[in-house]
């Protein structure tokens, strides 16, 4: 996994509102970031793109440097997986809650957690709106223990899952997720 530094979002006119994004807390056991934003589609369409992985994480945090190796298995106890050269695999997340078009959420530390003692959940909720549009919010919450401070990582899991987040409305919206 590449080494996140200052994330700078470059918004472009697209059919996606503005995600609202803050470090909503953090201390030296834990921490939570919150993305949310108005996509210009239906909860329907942003579950179905929501379901492959592939199409809009992106390859910049993969540890294979392919997003065409990511899957998410959305049923009980479903992986969201990527498949390494050589017949390896990372199991990125678990799936621990799934209903269509409302609600997914995930269990696992992500990157550089993955190899610390902390559970992370990453739930992601989708509510219909007005004409068409629907809110996404993306909310991240991990704790437990870790060789090193939590709170000074907060801001680099804040600037991954919020480009998760705009990847994925993105493509939503406008076909693709850059």
């Amino acid at each position: 996994m590449k080494r996140v530094g200052t994330l700078v979002l470059l918004w472009v006119m697209v059919p996606v509102m503005p995600a609202q994004a803050r470090v909503a807390s953090s201390t030296a056991a834990g921490f939570h970031v919150s993305y949310t934003a108005t996509v210009a589609a239906t909860p329907e369409a942003i579950w179905a793109q929501l379901a492959h992985p592939e199409r809009w994480w992106s390859k910049d945090h993969s540890w294979s440097g392919d997003a065409a190796n990511f899957s998410l298995g959305v049923k009980p106890g479903g992986c969201f997986c990527e498949k390494l050269p050589g017949g390896g695999f990372v199991e990125h997340a678990r799936v621990i809650y799934a209903a269509p078009g409302k609600m997914l959420r995930l269990s696992g530390g992500l990157g550089p957690l993955q190899g610390e003692a902390v559970a992370g959940t990453l739930t992601i909720t989708i509510k219909a709106g007005e004409a068409q549009s629907s809110t996404l919010d993306f909310d991240y919450v991990v704790g437990g223990y870790a060789r090193f401070d939590l709170k000074e990582l907060a801001p680099v899991v804040d600037g991954v899952v919020g480009e998760q987040h705009k990847r994925l409305g993105q493509l939503v919206a406008t076909g693709k997720p850059e």
